[in-house]
């Protein structure tokens, strides 16, 4: 028969054991989404592998998704469209702060509304076709280019501004595309 001191100990030791364990699994898994985020950052797309390693890591459901699609829809859905959407925002306010600007913010925000909409057929086809995601998520550079045509040249704080975000958005896309080339094998 145990004694109080031996039931103490061992109580103690299975604590302990159950608390390493605990940490065995969450550096486990830890180590797993490492993974996915160092193969999705080796992407031929992934021209900047510190920013998207960043980026990634940073980000909390980054960071712990489970697998290459769970993480490639983090990234278009939970962080590239995001800020897509917080684009079109800006460029409404934009217009509103730089009336003499109105008309070419207002088709900068068309343009940032259309990426919003590319990077949601995107994830809506993640899973469907790859190839097409990584074409919808492509296309986006088609209006990042259009916003700075018609904003990059401009001299006014705003116009900078916004140009400082569309060439974030420009990394965001290439993260988007490795995410569809990830999942695509």
């Amino acid at each position: 028969m145990l004694t109080n001191h031996d039931k103490q100990k061992f109580l103690s030791i299975a604590l302990q054991v159950a608390f390493l364990l605990q940490f065995l699994v969450v550096s486990s898994s830890t180590l797993n989404s490492t993974k996915y985020i160092d193969k999705l950052c080796e992407m031929p797309s992934i021209d900047d592998k510190a920013f998207c390693l960043q980026t990634l890591s940073a980000y909390p459901l980054a960071a712990s998704a489970t697998g290459l699609l769970p993480l490639a829809e983090v990234v278009i859905r939970g962080i590239d469209i995001p800020y897509a959407k917080l684009l079109v925002k800006s460029a409404d306010r934009a217009a509103e702060k730089v009336p003499a600007l109105k008309e070419q913010f207002k088709a900068c925000r068309d343009a940032y509304f259309l990426i919003v909409m590319s990077l949601k057929s995107a994830a809506s086809e993640l899973k469907i076709s790859p190839e097409t995601a990584n074409y919808d998520a492509m296309v986006c550079f088609d209006q990042t280019t259009l916003v700075q045509k018609l904003i990059g040249k401009n001299k006014d704080l705003t116009s900078k501004s916004l140009m400082e975000m569309t060439l974030r958005m420009d990394k965001l896309i290439r993260l988007a595309i490795g995410a569809t080339e990830v999942v695509g094998g």
